[in-house]
């Protein structure tokens, strides 16, 4: 995995790493349940007692299911009841249908301190902080009665909620989640994070995720299913040296404008120069070209025809004043007037070098995605999920509740690496997974998305693969949103102009 990547699990390769440690090392699973179910304890008391307005009177309520997740919370049970906490501890099973670890646990409690469930559970019978040890890593599907009455009353319960590992409902593997799902309001997880606590929804549902080591020894087999990015992913950019110039630098163009639209294609191509790129071109509507020129200081402007669209008729056209390109954005603001979906992709089959394809341009090919496919020179798509929906032929909604499986159809089908936009951007192509975590709210606003294809295309002129220069651009974008709202003051005051004032300081690469 690259090393700018902070690897995270998936189910499989985490039960990989218990059973390494396990059956290899011979470290016992009691050990390892002994651990986590402290760590889950050590986390749930600092929650009654941190002062964050989520005091329960030092009462904990643990919901424990059948399997080593149940065990985890039979654990904490006992070391917060002999912290002197008013434990209850609720089962799914009788001692017989738990795992072999559980029972071992269970019999280590006080007596008379775990119940059997016998029928539904009701809020009211919850008290004080909530320990959710119901499902965990391995769940997948929708949760069954009576786990799903109780994920119910947990969170009719407005009782604050631990999550041991993973919100029950919650697929560890992807951040999908079940109808019925627990809202944490913070997760314990074991040994190392998981790929479903990057990705909503199920981001979303963990709250603060804290990970406890548990005694898995050095050299258990590594995390495969992908990473969160880290800021050494900027190590990635070259730097220019004292004979360089705008030629060796690179040149960007920005294909795209129409009327209404001027601003998403010069948000681009500034962006792209910010990044890095020695120069920029703006090939647009001829219609419009004298207000590109007003716009833009640094960009170079050609228009095409005499309308306020680019046209079919004007492929080869564009084709040839784009073959000088070292990348291309193809999209900003280019509209979705009759005849955009033919020249898009009339350019996508016909660009030879490596081609950002955004906006609009993503919606107008709609499922036609061959010429995409066809593709030779590297290609990265960046839509959001409604984009998305209809590049695959399906509701933004849809998109929204499984983005990690829509983000890999997308680039399986492309051959394209694709950043899927959100709180969570998912950088993949189809095989590797970079996921975003630097918060960036700020980058909520209108014209970021253009900023962010610029970066894009930036990174691609200064010589980087297709993963790298979207997923270096994904966290120099969320990072200069945070350097952009600083300088402003005011995080919910920041404009697309101002982030890509803080693109070359959110290029700097950290001090090692």
């Amino acid at each position: 995995m690259e090393d700018w990547l902070d690897p995270v699990y998936d189910a499989a390769g985490m039960g990989a790493a218990d059973r390494w440690a396990i059956e290899q090392v011979g470290v016992p699973s009691l050990e390892l349940m002994e651990a986590a179910g402290r760590g889950l304890a050590r986390a749930t008391a600092e929650l009654v007692s941190d002062g964050t307005g989520l005091v329960s009177g030092g009462s904990v309520t643990v919901v424990c299911g059948k399997g080593n997740n149940g065990g985890d919370g039979l654990v904490a049970a006992r070391h917060l009841a002999e912290s002197g906490f008013d434990v209850a501890v609720i089962l799914f099973g009788d001692r017989d249908q738990l795992s072999p670890d559980s029972q071992a646990n269970l019999d280590r409690l006080p007596e008379g301190l775990a119940e059997v469930l016998e029928g539904g559970l009701s809020a009211s019978s919850l008290k004080g902080v909530v320990i959710d040890a119901m499902l965990g890593t391995g769940f997948e599907g929708e949760p069954r009665e009576p786990v799903a009455g109780t994920i119910r009353a947990i969170n009719d319960s407005d009782l604050p909620v631990v999550a041991c590992d993973v919100p029950s409902g919650v697929n560890a593997s992807t951040g999908e989640a079940s109808e019925v799902v627990v809202r944490a309001d913070r997760t314990v997880t074991f040994h190392q994070r998981k790929l479903g606590h990057l990705i909503a929804p199920g981001k979303q549902l963990c709250g603060p995720v804290e990970v406890i080591p548990i005694g898995i020894p050095e050299g258990a087999p590594p995390p495969e299913a992908g990473g969160a990015i880290r800021a050494r992913v900027l190590d990635l950019l070259p730097r220019r040296g004292a004979d360089s110039n705008k030629f060796t630098s690179g040149r960007v163009s920005i294909v795209g404008g129409s009327r209404g639209l001027t601003g998403a294609v010069c948000l681009a191509a500034e962006a792209a120069i910010r990044a890095g790129a020695g120069y920029a071109t703006a090939a647009v509507p001829g219609g419009l070209e004298d207000i590109f020129e007003a716009k833009l200081t640094e960009v170079m402007t050609k228009g095409f025809g005499e309308g306020n669209e680019l046209a079919p008729d004007q492929e080869k056209a564009l084709l040839d004043h784009l073959a000088g390109s070292a990348s291309v954005v193809l999209g900003s603001g280019i509209g979705r007037a009759p005849g955009t979906s033919q020249l898009i992709a009339g350019l996508a089959w016909g660009l030879k070098v490596p081609t950002v394809i955004d906006a609009d341009a993503l919606s107008v090919i709609g499922t036609g995605l061959d010429p995409i496919a066809s593709r030779e020179a590297p290609t990265v798509l960046t839509p959001h999920d409604g984009e998305a929906g209809r590049l695959l032929g399906r509701e933004s909604a849809e998109v929204s509740a499984h983005r990690l499986a829509s983000a890999r159809e997308l680039a399986s089908r492309t051959g394209a690496v694709v950043v899927l936009k959100g709180d969570d951007t998912i950088v993949t192509d189809g095989e590797k997974v970079a996921v975003n975590t630097l918060p960036a709210p700020a980058l909520a606003t209108a014209g970021t998305g253009d900023v962010l294809a610029g970066v894009v295309g930036g990174f691609l002129v200064r010589g980087l693969g297709a993963f790298e220069a979207a997923a270096a651009a994904v966290f120099a974008h969320a990072a200069a949103g945070e350097i952009a709202s600083l300088e402003v003051g005011n995080r919910d005051g920041v404009i697309a102009t101002d982030v890509i004032a803080a693109i070359p300081r959110a290029m700097i690469p950290p001090a090692r």
